[in-house]
C-alpha cells in the first residue's frame, strides 16, 4: 500500500491576533505535525535564523524568487515573505503533516498551487480588541498600528475564502479549537500535493 502524503494547513490572520501564542500550545500537542519556516527580509526581532524565519537580504529573497524556490511570496508591512518549497514538498513526502503561518495573500496563493491544503483563519474578537493587543505588545510604533489595522480590515474580509474561522476570545478554547480543526481534518484528508512547482 503506497505511503498516505502529509496535509498542508495554514494558519493566517491579523498582526496581533495570536497565532505564534495557538502554534506554541497546539503544535506539542500534535505529533508528526511541523511548522513551516518562512523566509523573510524583516530584520530579526530577538530570534534566531531557521527557527522563527530564515532572515535573507532583499537581493537573497529575489534571488529565491527568481529560481522560483518558493510556494508562495507576499509583500507585508513593508516586508518580504515567501515559503521555501522544497522543505515542504519533502516533509509532505515523507507522510508529515505541515502548518503554515502566513498572510492572507501567501494563504490564497496556496489555495491555487496545492490540492487538498487547508485554510484556517483566527479572527480577533474585534478590531478595538486587535488593537489593544497590538499596543500590549510595545514594539511597533503608532504608524505600524495604524497600518496593520487598516491592513486588517481587509484580511478579515479576505477570511471568507478560508476553510474554517476560529475566533480567539479566548485563548484555551482557541487552542482547542485549532487542535480540533487539525486532528479531525488530517484523519480524513487524502494528503496536499503541491502543483506547479
Amino acid at each position: 500500500m503506497p505511503k498516505r502524503s502529509g496535509t498542508l494547513f495554514v494558519i493566517s490572520g491579523p498582526a496581533g491576533v495570536g497565532k505564534d501564542t495557538l502554534l506554541e500550545r497546539v503544535l506539542p500537542q500534535i505529533p508528526g505535525l511541523r511548522k513551516s519556516v518562512s523566509a523573510t527580509t524583516r530584520p530579526p526581532l530577538n530570534q534566531l535564523h531557521g527557527e522563527a524565519y530564515f532572515f535573507v537580504s532583499p537581493a537573497e529573497f529575489q534571488q529565491l524568487v527568481a529560481e522560483g524556490a518558493l510556494l508562495e511570496q507576499a509583500e507585508v508591512h513593508g516586508h518580504w515573505y515567501g515559503t521555501p518549497a522544497k522543505w515542504v514538498q519533502e516533509q509532505l513526502a515523507s507522510g508529515r503533516d505541515v502548518i503554515l503561518n502566513i498572510d492572507v495573500q501567501g494563504g490564497l496563493a496556496i489555495r491555487e498551487k496545492c490540492t487538498n491544503a487547508f485554510l484556517i483563519f483566527i479572527d480577533p474578537p474585534s478590531l478595538t480588541e486587535l488593537e489593544k493587543r497590538l499596543r500590549a505588545r510595545g514594539r511597533d510604533t503608532e504608524a505600524e498600528i495604524q497600518r496593520r489595522l487598516q491592513n486588517a480590515e481587509g484580511e478579515i474580509d479576505a477570511s471568507r475564502e478560508y476553510d474554517f474561522l476560529i475566533t480567539n476570545d479566548d485563548l484555551e478554547e482557541a487552542a482547542e479549537d485549532l487542535k480540533a480543526v487539525i486532528e479531525s481534518t488530517r484523519a480524513d484528508a487524502p494528503g496536499t500535493i503541491v502543483l506547479g512547482v
